[in-house]
């Protein structure tokens, strides 16, 4: 069995026993014909200029290289924010900086990556627990790239043979995309930035897999937060106090992977909901759900925040 179909499997069986999270299936249809469509540009993130004759492979670079670093919430709110209203904001801006003043980091660059140049991108302090995390994953990401394809971040891409899930299931095997929770003994292959990165690059026209369809919504801790407002996900009351007082839920809980399995199983339900032009697969449906949640009604609640890798 394909990850992202596991995934998809045992977020069905965890959704059907959890104790702290439901799925409110009764709201799935009427919910489902107001989703609206994914914009037509990825919003997440505006992409950098790329020189002509490194095009490609600095676009290749630039996606893999964000989405290794592609996680903080549960350190967002220490991070020093000058310019951007956000955590995820703030980092994409600085390795977007990066980009744009001296061109890619190439794979050799990132194996050498050490904390205080990355903090100085970011605008943050070397000491940062978040930032050092960070250059790990950035120098795993340059060492496979180095190691395995040539130095090139487009070859990575292209390893994959115009599969999506099969990009997913390399990068799955790095320390830098690393994310499989456990629940009741069995694997919980998550895979949120992995999966995500194989989005980008699609969206921003580095790759043409024929099977983004095959994905799952990329778990993360905003758009289950925008499926408990709008009443497709509920939460123990509990649960909602803790994350509203600021607790940080221990990344690979009971409750932390059933509120990422259950919104992965919602989102599934939602794509099934919707049929002929109107059907939307799971990645459409998290872009659409992600870009809602920038709203201010979202932003003024307090969503769960867990310190990992994982987003």
């Amino acid at each position: 069995m394909v990850v992202t179909d596991s995934l998809r499997e045992v977020c069905a069986w965890i959704a059907a026993r959890s104790t702290v999270v439901q799925v409110v299936e009764e709201r799935i249809d009427s919910y489902a014909l107001g989703l609206g469509s994914p914009p037509s540009v990825a919003q997440n993130v505006s992409r950098p200029p790329s020189a002509p004759q490194d095009g490609r492979e600095a676009e290749a670079a630039y996606w893999l290289t964000l989405d290794a670093v592609n996680f903080g919430s549960g350190w967002f709110p220490s991070l020093r924010k000058r310019r951007e209203p956000t955590g995820y904001r703030t980092i994409a801006a600085g390795i977007r900086r990066r980009f744009e003043a001296e061109g890619r980091w190439t794979a050799a660059q990132l194996a050498d990556l050490t904390e205080a140049e990355l903090a100085s991108w970011l605008d943050q302090d070397p000491e940062q627990e978040l930032v050092g995390l960070m250059v790990k994953s950035l120098r795993d990401l340059g060492e496979n790239v180095q190691r395995l394809y040539g130095r090139s971040f487009a070859a990575l891409v292209d390893s994959a043979g115009g599969s999506a899930v099969r990009l997913v299931e390399t990068l799955a095997q790095w320390r830098c995309f690393a994310d499989v929770s456990h629940y009741d003994g069995r694997p919980v292959p998550f895979l949120k930035r992995a999966q995500i990165a194989a989005a980008d690059l699609q969206r921003a026209g580095v790759a043409a897999f024929g099977d983004l369809d095959r994905l799952t919504m990329f778990a993360d801790n905003l758009v289950p937060h925008v499926l408990r407002l709008d009443g497709i996900l509920s939460f123990d009351p509990e649960l909602v106090a803790r994350i509203e007082r600021g607790e940080l839920i221990e990344h690979g809980s009971p409750e932390e992977v059933e509120i990422r399995a259950c919104a992965v199983h919602a989102v599934e339900l939602l794509s099934a909901a919707g049929s002929g032009p109107a059907h939307l697969n799971a990645a459409q449906i998290d872009e659409i759900l992600w870009n809602r949640g920038q709203a201010p009604e979202y932003k003024a609640v307090p969503r769960h925040r867990a310190r990992s890798t994982a987003y």
